[in-house]
């Protein structure tokens, strides 16, 4: 309800009172600099789509499942206001200053306001951070196919999916809501079918760290592929069919705790306890993405900046979006101190297999949660 009143209320006032992007007509770059590549006017609904699972990855449900550690309250105060006050508006603002200034980068504009200097500085350090976030992904990509061979399958069906919905969207000019809704009934039939007939390169004789390598040597490639293909060819339409998914799991998800109702196991505060770190700064830094996170301004001023249509439109996708990665994370939050007492039976690498899984057990101390 915050997060709704939050985007009717207070995104309405700093769109008005503070950016007017209701009052002037500014000329957006995707329509001035239209390339077909890069600046391309979008639909709001799509774009949305692809700017909000740009933003909404890993972070926001592993950050909320490490915050847990020190109880429900001050997670769920600081991604509920976080998101309102600071995150949404962070992305909000960087999304529209980038639009007024022709699409430019934030180390652009930083350059053109302060000088030349911070400007290269500041593309040196977000290189940095690419190689970085490029490599975690990639290896956590890579270590998913294989441990799970199953999964290999759908996500590589959902590429060729992409672009034929690209095809189909921005040469044929057809309506997104049919392709769209054909596409994630498609790929959920992959997913049945990826677990009847696995992807593996173990029968090539190849041990599991051989494996990950090949992986992650693929996903480069294919990392650098998409870098050069137009935009609306695969990045948007693959992105609007992920979220599509992510709101239908979010959506399932509160269902699922509305029907079940599980008992917070966690304590509201929790400030001691065996090699517990410090609550204030580490939880800022814990929970990142899902409350506020500077890489956001690099993904709005980078590509999405580019493709605003109207830049009305940057409201909902700028500061919904934010809103949605902020549900996304209250979501796992909710999964870690209540849900987790749904598990009737798992195997913890710190205790070994527990029959009745709860917070204490998971969260026992701070060697063991981040072991398990």
């Amino acid at each position: 309800m915050l997060f709704g009143l939050g985007y009717c209320f207070y995104a309405s006032f700093i769109a008005h009172k503070i950016y007017s992007i209701q009052e002037i007509k500014d000329q957006v770059p995707a329509v001035e600099f239209e390339d077909g590549i890069d600046f391309v006017p979008t639909k709001k609904e799509i774009l949305f789509g692809h700017h909000f699972t740009s933003i909404a990855g890993a972070a926001p449900i592993i950050g909320p499942c490490i915050a847990a550690y020190w109880g429900w309250l001050p997670a769920l105060i600081w991604i509920v206001f976080g998101t309102i006050f600071m995150g949404a508006v962070h992305d909000f603002g960087a999304l529209v200053i980038s639009v007024r200034e022709k699409g430019k980068t934030i180390a652009d504009i930083t350059g053109t306001i302060i000088n030349k200097r911070v400007r290269t500085m500041f593309l040196i350090f977000v290189m940095m951070l690419s190689w970085l976030v490029l490599a975690v992904f990639a290896m956590a990509i890579a270590g998913l196919f294989v441990s799970i061979p199953s999964a290999v399958l759908p996500v590589n069906i959902e590429i060729l999916l992409a672009l034929i919905m690209g095809y189909i969207l921005y040469l044929k000019k057809i309506d997104a809501l049919i392709p769209s809704i054909t596409a994630l009934v498609l790929l959920y039939i992959f997913v049945y079918l990826g677990s009847l007939y696995p992807v593996s390169f173990e029968p090539l004789g190849l041990n599991q760290s051989s494996q990950t390598t090949l992986w992650i040597v693929l996903l480069f490639i294919y990392s650098g592929i998409a870098s050069l293909l137009p935009v609306w060819l695969l990045l948007q339409p693959r992105d609007f069919i992920n979220s599509h998914q992510l709101i239908f799991g979010l959506g399932i998800i509160f269902i699922g705790i509305a029907i079940a109702q599980p008992a917070v196991d966690a304590p509201m505060i929790r400030t001691a306890g065996e090699g517990i770190p410090n609550l204030f700064p580490l939880l800022f830094v814990t929970v990142a993405c899902g409350a506020i996170s500077g890489f956001h301004g690099l993904v709005a001023s980078g590509t999405t900046s580019k493709q605003i249509s109207n830049i009305r439109d940057t409201k909902l996708i700028g500061y919904g979006s934010m809103v949605g990665e902020g549900t996304l994370a209250l979501a796992s939050l909710i999964a870690a101190v209540a849900g987790i007492s749904l598990v009737s039976q798992c195997n913890l690498p710190s205790v070994g297999t527990v029959s009745d899984l709860n917070w204490h057990i998971y969260y026992d101390t701070w060697a063991n949660a981040a072991t398990n």
